[in-house]
């Protein structure tokens, strides 16, 4: 990536998710990174292309932490438990505004459109993500669970930026403990059965 490139990045994203898609236009972009209209257009030929390419590092930094939690290593529920800590991390940093996926998805309700098709498929890939997470966690169906910690998710991402953090990421957590016993339970109870 040059450097422009990354300046440019990394103006957009700051002011994408601190201020919202459609009230940043080009050229306050353009003035943040330091660049020319040239430049941004030689990098980014649409506002559309920018607006992928910023959802597109949110999804990368995603990945990123869940493949951190994965590398930690430790038993499949301690997994769950690591990705679901960074995301209640990330709601109790400062300037946290939800969920970069979910504003942008509020913004760009066209499913044609390239901004909401970039959501979607990030957010397939998350459930996805989560559902081979928990499936190793128990031995029940994982897609109830995951669909559930992903709405958990969602609802912790949205009213993280009402309200004080705390008491939201505390119910978030206790959510996914009770995900985690409830996956749990089938097993625990078969082997007090075969006992």
């Amino acid at each position: 990536m040059s450097e422009a490139r990354a300046r440019l990045l990394a103006s957009a994203s700051r002011l994408f998710y601190s201020e919202g898609l459609h009230s940043v236009g080009i050229d306050r972009v353009i003035a943040d990174a330091g660049v020319t209209r040239a430049t941004l257009y030689r990098h980014f030929p649409s506002k559309d292309d920018l607006l992928v390419a910023y959802l597109a590092e949110a999804d990368r930094a995603i990945r990123g932490g869940i493949e951190a939690a994965r590398a930690a290593g430790g038993p499949p529920a301690d997994v769950v438990r690591a990705v679901a800590g960074s995301i209640a991390d990330g709601i109790r940093s400062p300037g946290f505004r939800g969920c970069a996926f979910l504003n942008a998805a509020a913004e760009y309700p066209d499913p044609a459109h390239p901004v909401h098709r970039t959501v979607l498929a990030h957010r397939q890939w998350f459930l996805d993500t989560v559902t081979e997470l928990l499936a190793a966690t128990g031995e029940t169906p994982p897609e109830p669970a995951a669909q559930h910690f992903v709405m958990l998710r969602d609802g912790a991402m949205a009213a993280g930026c009402l309200s004080d953090p705390a008491p939201i990421c505390e119910t978030f957590l206790l959510g996914v403990e009770g995900l985690l016993r409830f996956r749990d339970a089938p097993v625990a109870a078969e082997v007090k059965r075969r006992r």
